[in-house]
């Protein structure tokens, strides 16, 4: 298949440095390659790629300083309209402004949502452009769309074997906590696990600037107990021996993670998961096997002893059966031959059926969504 990937211009591909969706990009292209596929990627000019790279930025715009990326990726969508005769198919990661330029072309094009749906700023769209076919990346993303959305497949992510390679013995025993400093990810409920169950905790992450009021009031002062030590942030290579020599991966979440590609990346080091039962989790954690799935702190404190006697080889197997990229670009392929055998006529859906339902406050728009329905 002659196959376009369009993907965030924000970072390059794979990124540099953050960017979990441009990742999963890149593993994606880079397996549709070697299974023999034309692949064309539409990114940024810095992206390390062995398909065609379609350059749309000198390189990843965060890195240029750019602060709103709208007017680049419209640019990169007009480049990608004017060629879209060139390809079987049209692969988009980048949200929705796609929608309404390609409405002629859904019967050609998939978009995988790789973020959160529950965000009413964006119900407009996804209840006016009903035509786009869509692909999840777990079965709970997709409880916040409307009924008339058209999915396609639940596809979850995979990675590369070798990116965490498989460790049979942990050399650390401490529990990891692994991503990104905010009070939806709840590293305080990691540092609870730590020192109630006597076990070391390492914390590699980041602290963004929006994050930075809950670090300086609620994290730092929890990070001087003995038990835990904050390393920072850490890249790709210090990742391996990070998850590989690691007791388990805390991954005590408080929010509908729409994926949560660290779950994966840990076991395929063959290191178990403590994830609170949030999201996607349940379908990524086999309980008992790959990891232990907790609903309360207590679950989370008796959970530490239970993964000392769980078998890495087992959760290797579950990773490899799984969730490697292998796994996901043959359902991703099967998800093409899809879409193209139903024909243009089948997955042009009327997308005039919708009626914003807005009313008039002092002359303006508003949503009839509540504010105070907006996660926090």
């Amino acid at each position: 298949m002659r196959i376009a990937q369009i993907a965030p211009l924000s970072e390059a591909v794979p990124p540099k440095f953050y960017g979990g969706t441009e990742r999963v990009v890149s593993w994606i292209t880079e397996e549709l390659v070697r299974q023999g596929h034309e692949v064309t990627l539409f990114a940024s000019g810095d992206s390390d790629t062995s398909a065609k790279l379609a350059s749309c930025t000198p390189e990843g715009l965060r890195l240029l300083g750019y602060r709103d990326h709208t007017a680049s990726h419209l640019a990169m969508l007009h480049q990608v309209h004017r060629r879209a005769h060139e390809f079987d198919i049209l692969h988009f990661h980048i949200d929705l402004l796609q929608y309404p330029m390609f409405e002629d072309l859904n019967h050609k094009c998939l978009t995988t949502m790789h973020g959160r749906l529950d965000v009413p700023d964006f119900m407009p769209v996804y209840r006016t452009f009903t035509g786009m076919p869509l692909v999840s990346i777990s079965d709970n993303q997709r409880l916040p769309m409307p009924p008339t959305s058209n999915w396609l497949a639940t596809i979850h992510h995979g990675l590369p074997t070798q990116n965490c390679p498989y460790t049979p013995e942990t050399r650390g025993g401490y529990l990891a906590f692994l991503g990104r400093i905010s009070p939806e990810k709840r590293p305080d409920r990691a540092i609870e696990m730590a020192i109630r169950s006597g076990t070391p905790l390492k914390i590699a992450a980041k602290v963004d600037k929006a994050d930075q009021d809950y670090w300086n009031e609620k994290i730092e002062p929890m990070i001087h107990h003995p038990l835990v030590e904050f390393i920072g942030e850490i890249n790709e290579e210090q990742k391996k021996d990070f998850l590989g020599n690691a007791l388990a991966l805390a991954f005590p979440i408080d929010w509908p993670e729409p994926f949560g590609l660290v779950m994966i990346e840990a076991m395929s080091a063959g290191t178990p998961v403590i994830a609170f039962r949030n999201g996607s989790v349940p379908e990524v954690i086999k309980d008992g096997v790959s990891g232990v799935l907790c609903e309360t702190m207590d679950d989370a404190v008796a959970a530490v002893a239970k993964v000392k006697t769980m078998s890495r080889a087992g959760v290797r197997r579950h990773f490899e059966g799984n969730f490697t990229a292998e796994c996901m670009v043959k359902k991703y392929v099967a998800a093409y031959e899809e879409l193209l055998s139903r024909g243009a006529d089948v997955i042009k859906l009327p997308s005039s059926s919708f009626k914003p339902q807005y009313g008039e406050l002092n002359g303006s728009a508003r949503p009839a969504i509540p504010v105070a329905a907006m996660p926090a």
